[in-house]
């Protein structure tokens, strides 16, 4: 009967534990749309030096970074960048929406 139990009770707590994990990995990649005047000038600047003169057609906030997306020849790229500047990352924006189940 002990061990029913203890199975019992490990299984729903690594169940718990998956869960929780999850959880935590969706919070920090929760994104915020923002406006331009809400993004610093140095996270403005980065961004256009990477458009190298294609559109940003939307600003992010994810936690304490921000990401700009940016549409070059037809593709939206998304740049993920910190508050001083330094850009972090770069992926394909469409490709990031599809694995979520966004549609854009």
């Amino acid at each position: 009967m002990k061990t029913k139990y203890l199975i019992t009770v490990a299984a729903v707590s690594g169940g718990l534990s998956l869960g929780v994990a999850q959880a935590a990995q969706e919070k920090e990649h929760q994104e915020q749309t923002i406006n331009s005047s809400e993004v610093p000038a140095a996270v403005q600047s980065a961004a256009q030096t990477q458009a190298q003169g294609a559109t940003i057609v939307r600003w992010e906030k994810e936690g304490a970074n921000f990401e700009a997306v940016i549409n070059k020849n037809g593709r939206q790229i998304g740049l993920e960048i910190d508050p001083s500047g330094k850009v972090l990352s770069k992926h394909n924006e469409a490709k990031e929406h599809k694995q979520q189940g966004a549609k854009y």
